[in-house]
C-alpha cells in the first residue's frame, strides 16, 4: 500500500474480462475483487459506470447560485 492510499484511501479502478468484472486501486495496484455476470455486456456496462468520476462533470450540475463562479469559468474556459 502507497502513502497516497494509506492517506487518501484506495481509488477503485474496474474493468472487464469477459463475463467478470475486476477492481484494482490505480494508486498502488492491489488487487480488491472480482464478480460473475451473466454476459460480457453487463460486465462492460457496470465497468463503465463504476468508473465514472464525479469530477469529470464537476460544474455542470452544479446549483445556479452557490456554484456561480465555477459555472463561469467552466463557460469562459471554453472559448
Amino acid at each position: 500500500m502507497t502513502l497516497a492510499c494509506q492517506v487518501f484511501g484506495h481509488r477503485p479502478a474496474f474493468h472487464a474480462d469477459g463475463p467478470t468484472l475486476r477492481w484494482a486501486c490505480d494508486r498502488c495496484g492491489q488487487d480488491a475483487g472480482a464478480k460473475q455476470y451473466a454476459s460480457a455486456a453487463d460486465a462492460q456496462r457496470y465497468a463503465a459506470a463504476f468508473n465514472r468520476r464525479d469530477t469529470d462533470s464537476l460544474g455542470k450540475r452544479a446549483p445556479l447560485i452557490g456554484l456561480l463562479p465555477l459555472r463561469l469559468w467552466r463557460k469562459f474556459s471554453k472559448r
